[in-house]
This record gives structure tokens, C-alpha cells and sequence, in this order.
């Protein structure tokens, strides 16, 4: 290997590998399947690494790395999975009518559940901004969508979740009424 080519393996290593953990989260939030999610960051680091002459360093590899994560989900999709039309205006005209308090104390595993729940297009936005803190810009670029879209799909995103998350709590609350004592409320 020439030095050149070593300096570039230290410098890609450096850039990109500490996001890893990172991309591997995600794309098993977004993907739901851990052997399918370890194969496309594979692959994002593989397209990372082709085209790793064109990363202008001191920019934030973060978000590239998102970004080419996210082409690779979009391009396995396309391949795999055939999309069945759900009726996006119904499900936001059931969600939107009523917001049910969010229960204070909620279980990783009642969030995870209730974030499955969420439709896909605003699942990604979601992971995202709110767990992987992008900036709109950032979740605008790596979904090649508009800035306007990635509000909306945000804030609709949230109020999906937050009705998700009542509606997985109710039934914990139900049996803790049923449990406690006459008189004593939970």
C-alpha cells in the first residue's frame, strides 16, 4: 500500500467510523430487522468508502454518512419491498383529532413499540431530528426532501407518537387501577 493510500484509510477510519454505532441504530429503527440493518451500513460504508475522495474534510462526515445511509435504505426498498397505498389522511385525521395525555413514566420498551407504530415517511424524520439531533437542514439534505416537508412530517411525527404512546400505556394503567386498593387513586 502507498502512503498515499495509507493516509487515506487513517483519514477515512478517523472521519467515519465513530459514526457507526450510530448508523447501525438507525437503520435498525428504520429497517426493524438487525441482519438486514448490519448488511446496509455495511453497504453505506462501502459507498462511503468509493467515494471518499469527493468528502471535503472539516465537514460534518456525520451527517454524509446519514446521508449516503439513507440512499442505501431507499435503494434496498425499492428492490425488496413492494409498498402497499395506506390512506396517509386517514391516519392523520385519527391522530390528529385528539391528543391523549402522555403517561410520565414510559418503559424503552413502550417507546420502541409506539415508534414502530409510526408511519414509516415520518419514523425517518423523527430518528432523525429528535434521537440523532440533525438540524432541518441536515434531515432536509439526507432525505432529499424540503426543509417546509421535514417540519411538517416532524411535527406530524410527534403527535403520531404521542398518541401511540397513550394508547400503549392505557391498558399498564387499567391493571394498576384494577390492583390498587378501594379508594386509592393511581
Amino acid at each position: 500500500m502507498s502512503e498515499t493510500q495509507e493516509v487515506c484509510v487513517e483519514a477515512f477510519e478517523a472521519e467515519a467510523l465513530p459514526h457507526f454505532d450510530d448508523l447501525y441504530r438507525t437503520a435498525v429503527r428504520v429497517i426493524g430487522d438487525r441482519q438486514t440493518a448490519e448488511d446496509l451500513v455495511q453497504e453505506t460504508y462501502l459507498e462511503a468508502w468509493k467515494s471518499f475522495r469527493r468528502f471535503e474534510p472539516g465537514t460534518n462526515c456525520r451527517a454524509w454518512m446519514f446521508k449516503i445511509l439513507f440512499h442505501v435504505i431507499y435503494h434496498h426498498r425499492r428492490k425488496w419491498v413492494r409498498f402497499k397505498f395506506t390512506g396517509e389522511e386517514e391516519v392523520l385525521e385519527e391522530t390528529l383529532v385528539y391528543q391523549p395525555p402522555v403517561p410520565e413514566e414510559i418503559t424503552d420498551e413502550d417507546m420502541l413499540a409506539a415508534l414502530d407504530r409510526v408511519p414509516q415517511n415520518y419514523r425517518d424524520v423523527l430518528l432523525l431530528a429528535d434521537v440523532q439531533e440533525f438540524s432541518y437542514k441536515e434531515v432536509a439534505e439526507t432525505l432529499n426532501i424540503p426543509v417546509g416537508t421535514v417540519m411538517s412530517r416532524l411535527s406530524r411525527g410527534r403527535a403520531i407518537l404521542r398518541t401511540q404512546l397513550a394508547a400503549a400505556t392505557k391498558p399498564s394503567q387499567a391493571v394498576m387501577a384494577k390492583a390498587a386498593p378501594t379508594g386509592v387513586s393511581v
